[in-house]
């Protein structure tokens, strides 16, 4: 057992106190990604209803209109408007493109000395997020957007432990040790955080159940897509999550994919590279 053990236990429990009596406060969604959400659920809703909500944030509606506008939706005539942009899109995947975009201001937005770590979960957030797409492409009872924002909410549990972690420097300035904590407790404070925010089922699941390499389902979901993209990113690392051997982890079998680390085709590795850039973008 590592010697670190019950420290995380202990870290865990001061944690989970200080949730509870609102020492740390749960990260929030935007209002715009609150709203975008809930217009998207009413079987009524109209482009036009979106585009009023997505006007109001001029940020994101200049994200949705390059996006509309990427390589990988690239159509014949250019966007110009937000109305435009949700009709090439989709309501389902603008839904997850908003609220993806509005979670990038809660990584980045901070100015705290862990900030660059912050940042750095972010990015490897969004290359779980891009595989996690392609990878459903090829699940037909799975949807990419839904994917997409599966990678992207992951490690969501992390923003907590961080601000937990500014202020105790046995934590902050002992690197090993934070990413064991991060490692060990970012998926039950991630289901958290997402039953808060009321997200769906599917999703709430994620967090934990993308570090459970046993997990026994019987058929494979949002958990095992983001499982497999999340081993793929940390190939040749020196992660601890490198050093697992794919063959042992289930969610492999469910989607049918080889358990040998590779790269992947060219149309793979595009299909991926084109999806970073229009999350990072």
């Amino acid at each position: 057992m590592n010697s670190s053990t019950p420290l995380i236990d202990q870290i865990r429990t001061d944690l989970l106190q200080a949730i509870e009596n609102d020492a740390i406060v749960l990260p929030t969604l935007p209002e715009v990604a609150l709203e975008i959400r809930e217009a998207a659920s009413d079987p009524e809703v109209n482009i036009g209803m979106l585009a009023t909500i997505i006007e109001n944030d001029s940020s994101i509606a200049a994200r949705i209109l390059r996006v509309a506008n990427s390589s990988l939706l690239r159509g014949l005539q250019p966007i110009n408007d937000v109305k435009g942009a949700i009709g090439r899109i989709g309501l389902g995947y603008t839904s997850t493109l908003v609220t993806t975009l509005a979670m990038q201001q809660i990584f980045l937005s901070t100015k705290e000395s862990l900030n660059q770590r912050m940042r750095s979960i972010w990015v490897q957030s969004t290359d779980v997020a891009a595989i996690s797409y392609t990878l459903a492409t090829s699940q037909a009872h799975l949807k990419p957007e839904l994917a997409t924002l599966a990678g992207i909410i992951h490690q969501i549990g992390a923003l907590p432990i961080l601000s937990y972690a500014v202020g105790r420097g046995f934590l902050r300035d002992h690197p090993e040790l934070l990413d064991q904590a991060l490692l060990r407790l970012s998926p039950e404070v991630g289901r958290r955080i997402l039953e808060v925010w009321g997200f769906a089922d599917e999703l709430i699941a994620v967090p934990e159940g993308c570090a459970d390499f046993q997990r026994d389902v019987k058929t494979a979901d949002y958990a095992d897509v983001v499982t497999v993209a999340r081993l793929q990113t940390y190939v040749g690392t020196q992660h601890p999550l490198a050093e697992v051997d794919w063959a042992e982890v289930k969610a492999f079998e469910r989607l049918g994919l080889p358990v040998t680390p590779g790269k992947g085709d060219e149309a793979y590795q595009q299909q991926i590279e084109l999806m970073q850039g229009m999350l990072r973008d």
